[in-house]
């Protein structure tokens, strides 16, 4: 018998391998890579994808650009990217920002009075052209940054809650 803890990238060569539950998080083994899933395998008539799901309370103010944004751990962004290629699926990143009150950081920095709210989403293929910006110092490997009109708005905020 197999155990998920012995389970090596090169276990079952040419196949991708997902042992849930023995790591930090779910975990691919593909191609000698250990790789960060997204929070979701989503099943729907027609298909799977997969879904990276955020809670943020609010968009940031980019005080450069001077506009909103949202982002996620750079080095997940590239896995994501790595997954979607591997496995044919599709990823979807979804962020849900309930609170239009910025923070005051941002309002101390001339942000407009009102964030935008709801639950934005995207494929992340289509992300990757739709990019603000990245910066290499914040998160743990640096940060991928969208605007609001980067993504579509699935669902506004009265129809999340």
């Amino acid at each position: 018998m197999i155990h998920a803890e012995h389970v090596r990238p090169d276990t079952f060569p040419g196949c991708n391998v997902y042992p849930s539950g023995y790591m930090k998080g779910p975990h691919l083994i593909h191609e000698n890579l250990r790789l960060v899933l997204p929070d979701l395998l989503v099943f729907f008539n027609g298909g799977w994808s997969w879904v990276e799901a955020k809670h943020k309370t609010c968009f940031g103010w980019h005080r450069k650009t001077r506009q909103w944004t949202t982002g996620i751990d750079l080095g997940h962004y590239q896995q994501y990217l790595h997954i979607e290629r591997a496995t044919g699926l599709p990823v979807y990143l979804m962020f849900y920002h309930p609170q239009a009150q910025p923070n005051v950081r941002d309002i101390n920095a001339g942000c407009p009075q009102e964030s935008p709210v709801g639950l934005f989403g995207g494929l992340l293929s289509e992300l990757q052209r739709k990019k603000d910006h990245t910066h290499p110092n914040h998160g743990r490997h640096g940060m991928v940054y969208w605007t609001p009109k980067s993504f579509a708005l699935h669902y506004p905020l009265e129809r999340v809650q």
